[in-house]
């Protein structure tokens, strides 16, 4: 069902955008403060894409994440304290403090794993969605992944063996218009990612990335035909990041013109005025879905802040299996 159909899945919806947009800049605010360590990517600005995909799978189905996956985690279902907490190398974060903001996994919601190698789930989720059909299980993985991940090997050797064995999976482009600080229109000789799926004999769709009903309606359509055997899709979901690349990125290659034209295109407030100007919600609803959003977030803070700090010492433990346990004589 399309998020603006009615009232409960419009509510939940704008619930998660709100969740994404308001852990995105807590995470950016403990960063500037000094209370985060490490690296991070920031999508705010394109929360709809992550939630009109995530809309649109089943609770078996699975993902597989990027670099700058916050958005992809908390539309999937995850908690937001262990999210916190493994940002802040909290023992009580999802791999304990040690994955840090690129590399948080939750299998328990089919969160597969984000990813710091550009393009690293793609052959990832081809091998999930592999192993769904092997066993026969009704089952369909969703990739996300940058522009700049479709100039890898990983792309087209994930999207090759994904088409030819009729994979259940979706291939989910989340096109910001630079990898890193480099603009797609100097990376690709075609004017959109979606026309590469004919190569691979897969459907290619490009929709707008920050309109969360035509996201929702493409992923639909993918996931459905991936379920029933049709194979997979590439959706290209034409969107932007308001913030650089990454915290050291000084933004050098975008003027504040570009940033201010799409910062306008708010796909969280566009949703707003949709569903308010149709009667689906009222002002009263909208409010209370970022005020739910604002104290979550604020709860998760609190809490993973309370945390116990990972332990240095224990670094190596899901590294190396003991030595009593290998049979060192074969």
């Amino acid at each position: 069902m399309a998020p603006s159909a009615d009232p409960v899945t419009a509510r939940t919806s704008l619930a998660t955008m709100w969740k994404i947009r308001r852990f995105e800049e807590a995470v950016d605010d403990l960063f500037a403060r000094g209370l985060m360590h490490g690296t991070m990517h920031l999508s705010i600005g394109q929360e709809a894409s992550a939630t009109g995909v995530c809309l649109a799978l089943r609770e078996r189905d699975a993902i597989t994440s990027t670099h700058r996956g916050h958005g992809h985690c908390i539309a999937q279902g995850a908690d937001l304290t262990r999210m916190m907490a493994e940002l802040l190398a909290k023992e009580s974060g999802y791999c304990r403090g040690r994955g840090g903001s690129m590399h948080i996994a939750d299998v328990a919601t089919g969160n597969l794993g984000a990813n710091g190698i550009v393009g690293g789930g793609i052959p990832i989720a081809a091998g999930a969605a592999l192993a769904y059909k092997m066993r026969g299980e009704d089952r369909v993985v969703a990739s996300f992944f940058g522009d700049g991940a479709t100039n890898e090997g990983a792309f087209h050797e994930g999207l090759n063996l994904a088409a030819i064995w009729d994979l259940p999976v979706v291939f989910v482009c989340e096109n910001n218009k630079y990898g890193m600080s480099f603009s797609t229109e100097f990376s690709m000789a075609v004017p959109h990612v979606a026309e590469r799926a004919a190569a691979y004999g897969m459907p290619g769709v490009t929709v707008d990335g920050n309109d969360l009903d035509a996201v929702h309606a493409a992923a639909a359509e993918a996931v459905d035909r991936a379920r029933n055997g049709g194979g997979p899709t590439l959706i290209e979901a034409e969107t932007y990041r308001w913030k650089g690349h990454s915290k050291s990125d000084k933004n050098l290659y975008r003027t504040r013109e570009e940033i201010a034209e799409w910062r306008e295109r708010d796909p969280i407030l566009a949703f707003e005025t949709k569903v308010t100007e149709s009667g689906l919600l009222t002002a009263e609803d909208v409010a209370a879905a970022r005020d739910e959003a604002t104290e979550a977030v604020k709860a998760a803070v609190r809490e993973a802040n309370s945390g116990v700090d990972a332990d240095p010492g224990d670094l190596l433990d899901a590294v190396f299996a003991p030595a009593d346990t290998q049979d060192v004589t074969r």
